[in-house]
């Protein structure tokens, strides 16, 4: 099993560079085998990922932005669900690949994967709230 990262290599936003190396950065960190394939120099690459990304994941202009994730011919999710499965301590699940011996994932059991849930389900304070908007905001004029 090969993880595919679908990037740009000569994106011009920002946006898409960081979020490029924030999942290639972790899979290296994390020693996980993936090949990067190119779309902005390669037809071939851009046609398999566009094709391949599911009708109901790709954005309502039909054309899938990079990143793109697969294992193998299995789509995993685009950078959004990797932020969120890396947030949850979830990466190798949306990867397909089963987490590494002693790792976080591993090492959870049922009662501090419940400490985790609650901690999760904790509603936003109103400033933690104005901060993620802000956020939001800010990576939108990046981009």
């Amino acid at each position: 099993m090969v993880i595919k990262v679908f990037l740009a290599t000569s994106s011009g936003s920002t946006a898409i560079k960081k979020k490029q190396q924030d999942v290639v950065g972790f899979l290296e960190a994390n020693k996980i085998d993936y090949a990067q394939l190119d779309i902005a120099g390669s037809e071939e690459n851009r046609m398999w990922m566009r094709e391949n990304v599911p009708g109901d994941k790709k954005p309502t202009n039909g054309i899938p932005l990079p990143p793109q994730i697969f294992n193998d011919e299995n789509y995993c999710g685009d950078y959004e669900t990797f932020f969120n499965a890396k947030e949850e301590n979830q990466v190798f699940a949306f990867l397909g690949l089963a987490p590494p011996p002693g790792s976080k994932t591993d090492e959870l059991n049922g009662e501090e994967e419940e400490e985790v849930k609650d901690e999760e389900e904790a509603p936003l304070t109103e400033e933690e709230e104005d901060d993620a908007i802000e956020a939001e905001d800010e990576a939108e004029e990046d981009s």
